[in-house]
């Protein structure tokens, strides 16, 4: 049984995890050439010649405040034809929840003195957060979200499961 985790992007991130949290397989996903439709169109094959059979699938869902909306909603959702005609279930996991399991809140500071972080700065403080709680670094920020999604898709398999585990209070709100 394995757990992925999928951030659709124009650099789709994929990790599949293993039961016990291992990574398998972490890698970005680009597709063939730089022409739409064909580069999207492989990018999705590419996720799905990744997959297994019993598969445990966590999706990041749409972020409506990115610049390529319209082309990460076309990736976005092909990826999720692609897993509804192989039968696959799968959760939409939203990005600010995927930032909170590592407690990036999108501000910095003390109270009263708080500050915004967002675009590259807030990705880096994921990059930075992921390290901080599992030691863990990754090539890309696409495969650090994947990471995090697959992580909680594991996570949250064990609480409907009945496995016992330790979660941060962050970690267990999400």
């Amino acid at each position: 049984m394995r757990f992925l985790g999928i951030d659709p992007s124009t650099k789709t991130g994929f990790v599949a995890l293993s039961g016990t949290g291992q990574i398998i397989k972490a890698k970005e996903l680009t597709g063939i050439g730089d022409k739409d439709p064909k580069r999207m169109r492989t990018m999705i094959h590419d996720v799905a010649a990744h997959m297994q059979p019993n598969d445990h699938v966590g999706i990041e869902g749409f972020g409506f405040a990115s610049q390529q909306a319209v082309q990460n909603g076309g990736i976005g959702w092909g990826i999720r034809m692609m897993l509804d005609a192989k039968g696959f279930n799968y959760l939409d996991i939203a990005p600010n929840t995927v930032k909170k399991y590592v407690h990036v809140t999108g501000w910095v500071g003390e109270k009263g003195n708080k500050q915004r972080i967002s675009g590259p700065h807030k990705k880096k403080a994921v990059i930075k957060a992921i390290k901080t709680h599992y030691n863990l670094t990754f090539p890309s920020d696409n495969v650090a979200d994947a990471f995090l999604i697959a992580r909680i898709t594991l996570d949250l398999w064990k609480a409907k499961n009945g496995y016992k585990q330790t979660l941060l209070p962050y970690q267990q709100e999400v």
